[in-house]
């Protein structure tokens, strides 16, 4: 019975850290602010298991790169919610991953200061799992001038997509690159431009995967994502002024 006692105890204290929302590993005091704003106070543990990658210093700060991995959660994801506590825009963007594809976004985002990142991943039990890490930055990424309308004729590339689609294990890597100036409203006299909503859908049109986009993206937005099985992707665009773009892959 002793030892019977000592192994559940054992058991206990090792699954603790899921248990309760323990120590903010970055020690943010924005933390309850957004605990609040994004998650509505829902229940949430800090957790090691969603990988947050992100560079320590941003050598631009207009084009940060960031990789959210909550594969240890495969099948289990609803969505992946992102920000940036310091930005003035802070999120990043809302994912919702389907069977077919894998809760693993990598983006680059803009950062105005140095900051700490979120990836917040809710799972079908109701808990939001928590990755963090923290950026350095000179600054000024979201208040910069845009690199891209300062180019001859971006107006004409306006929505085009680059990319390919990559073998990887048992599935393909999407990475793309989308022509578009993402302009946030913070820079005088430009109001917001930018893409807010995309779909990887199958060639029958079925939804893979949605993903919400916000201000925070970079300009020229990179995204890459993991598919499993074959058959055509298409990924599908529309921003904040309606227009709307289409590539397959």
């Amino acid at each position: 019975m002793h030892r019977r006692s000592l192994l559940l105890l054992g058991l206990l204290g090792a699954s603790a850290p899921l248990l309760g929302a323990g120590q903010d590993p970055v020690e943010s005091v924005m933390w309850d602010y957004f605990h609040q704003r994004i998650l509505a106070g829902q229940p949430f543990v800090h957790d090691p298991r969603v990988v947050l990658e992100a560079p320590p210093f941003a050598e631009d700060s207009r084009q940060v790169p960031i990789q959210v991995d909550a594969r240890a959660y495969a099948g289990q994801v609803v969505k992946i919610m992102a920000w940036a506590e310091l930005n003035p825009i802070p999120q990043i963007f809302i994912f919702q991953p389907g069977e077919r594809v894998a809760p693993l976004l990598a983006i680059r985002i803009r950062v105005e200061q140095a900051t700490p990142i979120r990836a917040a991943v809710l799972t079908r039990d109701g808990l939001w799992h928590i990755g963090s890490t923290r950026v350095d930055a000179a600054g000024g990424g979201c208040t910069a001038p845009s690199v891209v309308r300062a180019q001859a004729g971006w107006e004409d590339r306006l929505g085009q997509v680059h990319g390919g689609r990559f073998p990887q294990g048992e599935g393909n890597r999407l990475r793309m690159r989308i022509d578009h100036p993402m302009d946030n409203g913070l820079v005088g006299g430009i109001p917001e431009f930018f893409l807010n909503q995309a779909e990887l859908r199958d060639a029958g049109g079925q939804v893979l995967a949605s993903l919400e986009l916000f201000p925070a993206v970079s300009e020229n937005p990179t995204i890459s994502l993991e598919l499993q099985g074959g058959g055509e992707a298409r990924l599908w665009l529309r921003d904040n002024n309606g227009n709307e773009f289409e590539a397959s892959f």
